[in-house]
């Protein structure tokens, strides 16, 4: 495996070969690393010295269930720390395929203009791509695929992307080469913009998966694994329901975001919720799917294509994140509204939980009425048209909240809160308020473990443990999900490890790789100038009550900062 080092400047790469202190990392972890040796963290996030790399997993390259995901990595420009954003789709497949350990994309352009970057056995491309600008994603794909052929894999950005907007991100394609599946977090699409790329075709036609060490072995361990992952109960739960099963559980808690954070229950919940999402899809039935894909091989399936009133497919996927965030948080109980402002921020290649969480902000500050769907379209549809308000909203929640004075802002290090409301959820409060990434929940998700959620006694603790574990699957490159399989089978990790790079890890990889990628990731926060005082909620979940249960944030500051004390 190697390194694609592309200079935009100069618009030339070179392959190299892997440095040792990287060659046993991969997604998170190898971005991380990386980041750190390279990239000054006192840099300019959308200048020349930001380096924008994408990392596929450690187990990418062999059809895993839910393994195959890539890792997008560079200093955010929404937050200002190391941010790492994943998606699934055909991303990181065909890079492996390509024999691609990673690709490091520097430097920028000294003029204005966009590039396709196509990548093959042959090596990379530069070609113009001007005729693609302004375009939303889903014509962008459908361009591309009809000039480069229906195999490709691509990476792409929107107009956000290219309109160097913050809350933009980089969307992929997923096995049906829709461009539904974003790597959405943390702006990493602006850093894509500020490059001067466009979309990044992959071709692995003649690529080959990545040889195995010990064949028969690896085969062993992915029975164990699948095997695993397909008893677990909640494996059918998402393949019925997919991530819009949360929608009930996080009502239950009193933790589903509900008009801008102002409560944790939505009335209009069961309207929204994962079982009412099914019925609708098996009712209207043509191009709805209830269980859907994301990549190839994946046994669980959790994804969905929604379908309009007459049948044909809205958008795909509708996932709680952004039921939660532009559906309750807007007072918005309709999922055909939702799935509009779904696939409105989708096109634009922005982050629907930042997207939803601004324009909550928004309502907030008056600009619409909660409940009011038509008026959060008009919304982002000032975001598509570049004006002043759009840029507010494009740039997250974070800055429409200094625009327009208001102090309910649910952020941390300038990143929009996922759909769980951590005085409800404290653990996942925790994590909002210390992971290296900013306010996300993949960072580390608390709400299935069997505490009392509202009790900040252990919260810490809990989260500790979920930060480095999942630190430890981004490494990897398995889907949250694939969790299901591996903590039932926590020997599959170690044998599939082993067997496809010959090492002799324990069964403590997982924690190992992933206390590893935190370390990277806290030093270079660190360096950036980050410290305790930035591992916070805002001031008002600590002194407002959550309705119903009248929660508020008080997990002690002591606690948190002891999150990484291991």
């Amino acid at each position: 495996m190697e390194v694609w080092r592309i200079n935009m400047h100069e618009q030339t790469y070179r392959r190299e070969s892997t440095p040792e202190t990287w060659s046993r990392l991969g997604g998170r972890g190898l971005s991380a690393r990386i980041l750190l040796d390279e990239t000054p963290a006192n840099c300019d996030p959308l200048g020349s010295r930001n380096r924008l790399v994408f990392a596929p997993g450690l187990l990418v390259g062999h059809m895993l269930s839910s393994c195959d995901r890539i890792s997008v990595g560079g200093k955010s420009p929404l937050t200002g720390t190391i941010k790492e954003s994943n998606a699934g789709g055909s991303t990181g497949l065909q890079l492996v395929l390509l024999g691609i350990k990673a690709l490091i994309i520097e430097s920028k352009p000294e003029h204005v203009g966009w590039k396709i970057l196509h990548l093959s056995k042959d090596g990379v491309k530069f070609e113009p791509a001007d005729d693609l600008a302004g375009l939303g994603v889903y014509a962008t794909a459908e361009k591309l695929l009809n000039r480069y052929g229906p195999k490709v894999a691509m990476a792409m950005i929107g107009p956000g992307g290219e309109m160097r907007l913050s809350a933009a991100g980089i969307q992929n394609l997923d096995k049906d080469r829709v461009p539904a599946r974003i790597a959405a977090r943390g702006g990493l699409g602006a850093v894509m913009g500020s490059k001067g790329i466009k979309a990044i075709v992959i071709d692995a036609r003649g690529g080959e998966k990545p040889p195995l060490v010990d064949e028969e072995g690896f085969k062993a361990a992915q029975k164990a694994f699948t095997r695993a992952l397909m008893a677990h109960p909640q494996t059918k739960v998402y393949a019925d329901y997919g991530t819009a099963a949360m929608a009930r559980m996080s009502d239950g808690f009193g933790g589903l975001p509900t008009r801008n954070f102002s409560a944790g229950q939505f009335e209009g919940m069961e309207q929204i919720s994962g079982e009412h999402l099914h019925d609708v899809i098996l009712e209207r039935g043509g191009e709805g799917e209830t269980t859907h894909a994301c990549m190839l091989g994946c046994t669980i399936r959790c994804s969905n294509v929604f379908p309009s009133s007459s049948g044909e497919a809205a958008v795909s996927p509708l996932e709680y994140e952004t039921i939660g965030l532009v559906g309750s948080n807007l007072g918005i109980d309709d999922l055909d509204v939702i799935a509009r402002l779904n696939w409105e921020v989708n096109d634009l290649g922005l982050d629907s939980i930042e997207i939803g969480a601004a324009l909550g902000v928004a309502a907030e500050a008056g600009l619409m009425k909660f409940g009011d769907g038509e008026q959060a379209l008009k919304l982002v549809a000032e975001i598509r048209q570049g004006t002043p308000l759009g840029r507010v909203l494009g740039n997250g929640a974070a800055v429409t909240g200094k625009v327009f004075g208001v102090q309910r802002v649910p952020a941390v290090k300038g990143q929009a809160m996922s759909a769980y409301e951590p005085r409800a959820i404290k653990g996942t409060g925790v994590t909002y308020a210390t992971s290296p990434q900013g306010a996300d929940h993949t960072a580390g998700l608390t709400i299935r473990a069997k505490v009392n959620h509202l009790d900040p006694k252990g919260q810490a603790e809990l989260s500790r443990t979920v930060q480095i574990n999942m630190a430890g699957y981004d490494t990897l490159g398995a889907c949250i999900f694939a969790g299901f399989g591996f903590t039932a089978a926590p020997e599959a990790i170690r044998d599939l490890l082993n067997a496809r790079y010959g090492w002799n890890v324990g069964t403590d990889i997982l924690q190992v790789l992933g206390r590893e990628t935190l370390k990277l990731e806290r030093e270079f926060n660190r360096r950036a100038g980050f410290t305790a005082a930035d591992d916070r909620l805002p001031e008002f979940m600590t002194t407002e009550p959550l309705p119903p249960f009248n929660a508020v944030f008080d997990v002690p500051d002591e606690d948190l900062d002891g999150v990484f004390d291991w």
